[in-house]
């Protein structure tokens, strides 16, 4: 498993990827605040067995306009792919997730999943979500869904109830929003991304 982890405007980003019989990679992505850029990238399965985990998360704040795109080409049957991306948005900064999985004709078995989630910390803030799916086999499971909303009011009522401060309970739920990408962070990255939720 190729666990790599980039972060966006400070690594090289590989631009397309192709995956022989049987490989697998896993990549996260990272995108902090002061990031506008666009980031594009392809990954073609071509043989069976080929497995692809992508995640990505992504805090946006201030004038930030960031892109992601992802075109995931499941060219031959047996192979799976799992794509997740979160990200927080704030101030008047824009974020856009394209997403597209396209599976072949001959591309049976095929397993797919894309999610793509966003919160709004107000009004003035935008985030975009393109999952798309373009089958052309069947007997494959493919799926790709999107949520963009704000903190929920409710579970910040209960924790202010309870005591804990409004600051501090933002600050709770954003990292728990972004803890099943930031999980896979080491510990310096991941505190740096919590750094910057206020």
């Amino acid at each position: 498993m190729d666990g790599k982890v980039f972060v966006i405007g400070r690594d090289s980003i590989p631009a397309r990827t192709v995956l022989s019989e049987g490989e697998s990679l896993q990549w996260t992505f990272v995108a902090l605040p002061g990031t506008s850029c666009e980031m594009t990238v392809e990954i073609d399965a071509t043989a069976p067995g080929c497995s692809i985990d992508l995640a990505g998360l992504y805090i946006c704040k201030g004038e930030d306009r960031l892109k992601l795109r992802v075109l995931l080409r499941h060219e031959c049957g047996d192979c799976t792919s799992r794509q997740l991306f979160k990200g927080i948005v704030g101030d008047s900064a824009k974020a856009l997730f394209d997403g597209l999985i396209y599976v072949a004709p001959n591309a049976v078995r095929t397993e797919a999943i894309q999610e793509n989630h966003s919160l709004l910390l107000n009004q003035g803030a935008s985030a975009e979500s393109r999952p798309q799916l373009e089958i052309y086999a069947d007997d494959v499971v493919c799926s790709h869904g999107a949520t963009t909303g704000f903190l929920d009011e409710n579970e910040l009522f209960y924790m202010r109830s309870r005591g804990i401060p409004e600051q501090q309970a933002r600050h709770l739920q954003m990292v728990a929003f972004l803890a099943p990408v930031a999980s896979r962070l080491d510990e310096t990255l991941s505190e740096e991304v919590y750094a910057q939720l206020s």
